[in-house]
């Protein structure tokens, strides 16, 4: 269980929910939107999610990680949308990662980073889901191989495989300029 969650006896489900969205609603949403490539969309998983968890409150001693499980939760909501007829008609995109770029320090070092983080962004978008996904929760989610594999029920050398992979079609693309001409 998360060590923070662990020592926190939660009188009730709302505040559970409460520290569960506190905890993770900004970093599911961009979960979601790294799968679904649309702000709005996300943000009504992450609502779906948050109302299984409210749902769950009385099974929550059993949950070894809170993060690991939510995620969870997100991850496959997000591929049932994807699996969806909605969304197998309409394909929506929107600003590309917009929110995801300001874990930045200072004012100048955004101004310096903030266009080549763009072009990061928009070629990550690119990339086929498989790829995505890794780099993704490798590096905007900061997970190791470990909790990746743990967490979409993959086998290590697997989860290695496609993080390589995405890295050498992410890096093709920067060097190519191609996630421009596809958005």
């Amino acid at each position: 269980m998360d060590t923070y969650a662990e020592t926190m006896d939660f009188s009730n489900s709302y505040e559970w929910l409460n520290y569960l969205m506190d905890e993770y609603g900004e970093k599911l949403t961009n979960l979601a939107y790294g799968y679904c490539k649309d702000w709005g969309k996300a943000e009504e998983i992450v609502q779906d999610v948050f109302i299984t968890c409210f749902h769950q409150y009385k099974s929550r001693h059993k949950i070894k990680s809170y993060k690991a499980w939510i995620y969870r939760i997100t991850i496959n909501r997000a591929k049932d949308f994807l699996r969806s007829a909605w969304f197998k008609r309409v394909i929506v995109q929107n600003e590309l990662f917009a929110h995801l770029t300001s874990n930045t320090s200072t004012p100048e070092r955004n101004l310096v980073s903030n266009e080549t983080s763009k072009q990061l962004a928009k070629a990550v978008m690119q990339l086929p889901l498989k790829y995505r996904e890794m780099i993704m929760l490798f590096y905007y989610e900061e997970l190791s191989i470990q909790e990746i594999s743990e967490l979409i029920n993959m086998n290590e050398n697997t989860v290695k495989t496609r993080l390589n992979r995405g890295r050498e079609k992410l890096k093709t693309l920067l060097e190519r300029g191609d996630y421009y001409e596809r958005l």
